[in-house]
């Protein structure tokens, strides 16, 4: 493909102008992995930085190298699997194997990238509902513990007929060698392709509570959204992208991964714990000097992290853009990192049931604050109000996405029900509008707008304002439930290291500064960090059981039920639920019920299955 550099929605359009097919002419990612091969025969595909050691030099991959590693997995997996289709899961960070797995997998079968941080049981009921028939897992390390969970899904897996284990330091009965099984293997050309239209991978989303789905990406999918990317960034074979995200997760695969790919760029693998390793993050601009990096990928905690971390004497200036997402970017954070570093931010929006890109800002346009850029080629975005129906340019609604880089939708088809929707459309959640100029600007998740006394109130706005106080290094805001209002909003921050302010200061300075008087918090909690995913995303579930336990546990104070009654609070994807242990107690069974009565929560009393549940 002809990577052209994205400068405005024009050139998008001169894009769309031709069909398809030239703009994409590939069967499958291996056939466009190949086609690389072929184009670069001395490009660098993949380095792997092995310690934060900066004198240890990166194990590197030049494409033909690389290409044979991932057939020759490709037909490790083949013969592993007989006359069954290899379906292939790895629990593996982000590293050379794991690239090896994912793209030899979809070559020759279907891969299921598994977060490795789940429970044994979530991990189980994943691989049960994949059909998958081959693991490959990081073999026993000190420093991941996800070996020690395998037996226990082989045990519930019946299906799982082999285990590969990656990089052990200690025996793995019962599994095979990765490394010495794919270097038996033969690195010829595959004898055959799949098509655009096959399924290339399933890949887990839902969080981690409540039934993950698992999203079916088809070829078309996965290559529409990375070839957007590519063109978003105005990538060449010059690029040098430093890419820790794991690759269960899209953005690992394909927004940092599978577009660099496409154009014969670098892709640079920053330790065994990506950016989780404290000492190679304290060394990052070191690293990005040596490695002659040009992209860098972050989200916006990460970013947060970098800030702190001295970049003086290192030469940074081949960097052209950080890019960033997975949650909302604070336009004070973009432009904090883009002062001290000098470095352009831009935007991403994606789902894992978009091949993890919709829309991006290109490289070559001004920064817009608030905005996540525009639709990738191909793709097309609406804003829908509540019956389904357009609104104008500039109003308010819930976005919805066409094109070749949607699903098929889920491989449990009763779950694609108001996802899925006729015409092509998948239904986000999302909160956006989309300006005359054909930006997108997402406001927030519909399902995490606080609900006050009938009054929509956006977190983003509480978090933006938030963070405009200099002591506050990162902000987020949830609902608290209440019995008149519904919901009540709450923040949870985070300070800069050698911040003074505390609490009260924050919330007088919220009540100066909120564009909107309902959207005062009305508490203000100080954290020595808050709760992320493995991605670096915040993890709202988390804060609303912490609003919601602390809103329950005030309630039964106030009713002198403290040491009677024990309330837990889990958030799952059906919003947050109260369990009471009333320990048999009948009287503060019935004053619990009298104190529920009012809330809009899912509720139950232990011992007392039959008790009513509100909004269940």
């Amino acid at each position: 493909m002809s990577i052209r550099p994205i400068h405005s929605l024009d050139d998008v359009r001169a894009i769309e102008a031709h069909p398809f097919e030239a703009y994409l002419p590939y069967t499958s990612v291996m056939h466009a992995l190949e086609t690389q091969e072929a184009k670069h025969p001395d490009g660098i595909a993949l380095k792997y930085i092995q310690s934060a050691d900066l004198d240890e030099p990166a194990q590197q991959w030049t494409y033909p190298q690389f290409l044979a590693q991932v057939r020759r997995a490709a037909r490790l997996f083949q013969s592993l699997s007989g006359d069954q289709a290899p379906r292939v899961a790895f629990l593996l960070p982000a590293i050379p194997q794991a690239h090896f797995t994912l793209w030899g997998a979809e070559a020759v079968g279907i891969a299921c990238p598994i977060n490795y941080l789940l429970s044994e049981e979530h991990i189980a009921d994943l691989l049960q509902a994949a059909g998958v028939n081959v693991l490959v897992a990081l073999g026993p390390r000190p420093e991941l513990g996800i070996w020690s969970r395998v037996a226990g899904i082989r045990r519930r897996c019946p299906q799982l007929t082999h285990v590969l284990a990656v990089a052990a330091m200690a025996p793995t009965e019962g599994a095979l060698d990765f490394d010495q099984a794919v270097a038996a293997q033969s690195d010829a050309p595959l004898p055959a392709r799949a098509a655009m239209d096959d399924v290339a991978a399933l890949f887990h989303t839902g969080g981690t509570t409540g039934s993950p789905k698992l999203a079916q990406h088809q070829h078309r999918n996965q290559l529409c959204a990375a070839a957007g990317a590519a063109c978003m960034y105005g990538a060449s074979e010059r690029d040098v992208i430093v890419n820790g995200f794991p690759l269960y997760h899209v953005a690992g695969s394909f927004v940092y991964g599978l577009s660099m790919f496409l154009v014969g760029g670098t892709v640079v693998l920053p330790t065994l714990l990506g950016m989780r390793n404290t000492d190679f993050v304290q060394r990052y601009w070191r690293f990005a000097e040596r490695e002659k990096a040009t992209l860098l990928a972050a989200v916006p905690t990460v970013m947060s992290s970098l800030l702190t971390v001295p970049a003086d004497g290192v030469d940074i200036s081949r960097v052209r853009a950080l890019l960033t997402g997975g949650s909302p970017l604070p336009p004070d954070l973009a432009e904090a990192f883009e002062r001290r570093f000098g470095i352009p931010v831009r935007n991403i929006l994606g789902m894992t049931e978009c091949g993890g890109i919709i829309a991006i800002e290109p490289c070559a346009m001004p920064r817009t604050p608030g905005s996540v850029g525009l639709p990738i080629p191909f793709v097309t975005v609406r804003a829908v109000d509540a019956a389904g129906e357009p609104v104008p340019a500039g109003d308010d609604g819930e976005l919805q996405i066409r094109g070749p880089n949607v699903s098929p939708g889920y491989t449990d088809a009763a779950k694609n029900e108001g996802v899925f929707l006729p015409g092509g459309w998948l239904a986000s959640g999302d909160a956006c509008h989309v300006d005359p100029q054909g930006r997108l600007y997402v406001n927030g998740r519909a399902k995490d707008m606080i609900i006050r006394s009938s009054h929509n109130i956006d977190p983003l706005m509480i978090e933006d304002t938030l963070q405009k106080h200099p002591d506050v290094l990162m902000a987020a805001a949830v609902g608290a439930p209440d019995e008149y209002a519904g919901e009540l909003p709450v923040a949870y921050v985070t300070l800069r290291p050698g911040a003074t302010t505390d609490a009260p200061s924050l919330l007088l300075f919220a009540e100066q500064h909120m564009p909107e008087r309902p959207a005062v918090p009305k508490q203000i909690v100080v954290l020595d960090a808050l709760p992320v995913t493995a991605i670096g995303k915040f993890f709202k579930p988390r804060l609303r059981e912490m609003a919601a336990q602390q809103v329950i546990e005030d309630r039964l104070a106030q009713r002198g039920l403290s040491g009677t009654v024990a309330a837990q609070v889990l958030a799952d994807s059906k919003g947050v639920q109260v369990i009471f242990d009333c320990g048999g107690d009948a009287a503060a069974a019935a004053t619990v019920k009298d104190m529920m009565a009012p809330f809009a929560l899912r509720w139950r009393i232990a011992d007392h299955a039959s008790a009513p549940q509100v909004g269940a």
